[in-house]
């Protein structure tokens, strides 16, 4: 079957997303591919969203609409991957927008494997990441893999492409097989809100694809959230990050895998909520914090954590007085490298202004918690 006779289902989880919506849309009724149907599931929205869907289906027939009471963000993507009927699923959030020849182009890359695309259930890319949205500043920046993964020249597997999984899971910016995800079940946790249900269905959808193929172009235009808003989130929710990285680990551990690279990049994963989460709620002021962040380290192998280049002294530290280790041997030449690479990646894909507000943005959170320890 010719690429452009495939079907795509892209399925929408829309709860309260006027201000963007119709942005959101009129991308994806745009797309060069056009054998497209386009599910709106409409989470019990108390605002206009549900009359712009309308607009948008009554002059598109492409577009189906759900509407149903609000039950989150996973219930919504679980009752849309339901109702799906294309060959391949696809992923856009309310707030976000895809470039025209997204879909054309990765389903023609797909094909280009010959024979060997059937054993392709999830094509990926990288993306934009829009800086300072809604701002004179706004930007369309690279996001931070990008020249970090090479093409994919053969059908690869996660261990192929570990690199991928250190970063965020940026689930949207791929297309999956629809029968590769009902055959192994996969899903999102029905859980309320938004509560990064993504994270497990990252996990889930790397370790068990057949095949995946990388295409380094990017299409998928992502609103990150600010720092004050992650601020807001971390103070309200902050056992959420910790909660999914045990559900990640939870699916590595069932899925029999025990690969040193895979484990260390979901690892830093870990890191990364947990310093998140610090930046917002102290260690020492909330005994809920402390717990979650003893359970994930009680399941962190040490001699891998000690590999590991990327980890903050201060973190290393910590780790070792957590699981009753003695004094850690810090890897300072290793850990200023690894800042070093990540200040050329930043330099790369964000540009010179962003990338020196992000080292002395660094800078200044570093030395706001060395003053209070």
């Amino acid at each position: 079957m010719p690429s452009s006779d495939v079907l795509v289902s892209v399925i929408l989880p829309i709860y309260n997303a006027m201000p963007h919506l119709g942005q959101a849309l009129d991308s994806v009724q745009a797309q060069t591919h056009k054998n497209l149907e386009i599910i709106c599931v409409n989470d019990g929205s108390t605002d206009s969203s549900l009359a712009v869907m309308q607009a948008h289906a009554a002059v598109d027939d492409r577009i189906r609409i759900i509407d149903k009471q609000n039950e989150g963000y996973g219930a919504s993507m679980n009752r849309g991957l339901a109702e799906a009927h294309g060959q391949w699923i696809a992923l856009v959030e309310p707030d976000d927008w895809i470039e025209p020849r997204m879909y054309e182009d990765m389903l023609a890359f797909a094909a280009g494997f010959g024979a060997a695309c059937e054993n392709i259930d999830m094509i990926k890319t990288p993306y934009y990441s829009i800086t300072y949205p809604g701002t004179k500043r706004e930007r369309k920046c690279e996001c931070p893999y990008k020249y970090k993964v090479k093409q994919s020249k053969s059908v690869e597997s996660i261990h192929e492409l570990v690199e991928l999984y250190r970063h965020h899971p940026s689930i949207w910016s791929a297309i999956y097989r629809k029968d590769f995800l009902d055959a192994n079940e996969i899903r999102f946790l029905p859980i309320p809100g938004a509560g990064w249900a993504d994270n497990p269905f990252f996990t889930e959808t790397y370790l068990k694809a057949r095949g995946i193929v990388y295409l380094d172009q990017a299409y998928y235009c992502y609103r990150a959230d600010t720092l004050a808003q992650a601020d807001v989130f971390h103070r309200k929710n902050p056992l959420i990050p910790f909660e999914r990285w045990n559900q990640m680990l939870d699916i590595i551990e069932e899925c029999g895998v025990d690969d040193d690279e895979l484990l260390m990049a979901h690892y830093s994963h870990g890191f990364l909520y947990m310093s998140g989460v610090f930046e917002s709620v102290s260690i020492d002021e909330d005994p809920a914090v402390r717990e979650a962040t003893q359970h994930m380290f009680d399941r962190m192998r040490p001699e891998l954590v000690d590999r590991m280049a990327n980890v903050k002294p201060g973190v290393r530290r910590l780790f070792a007085q957590m699981r009753g280790l003695p004094e850690p041997k810090q890897h300072y030449v290793r850990y200023a490298a690894t800042l070093v690479d990540q200040t050329v990646q930043d330099f790369r894909t964000m540009g010179p202004r962003d990338t020196v507000e992000a080292v002395f943005g660094f800078m200044s959170r570093y030395k706001k918690r060395a003053a209070t320890q």
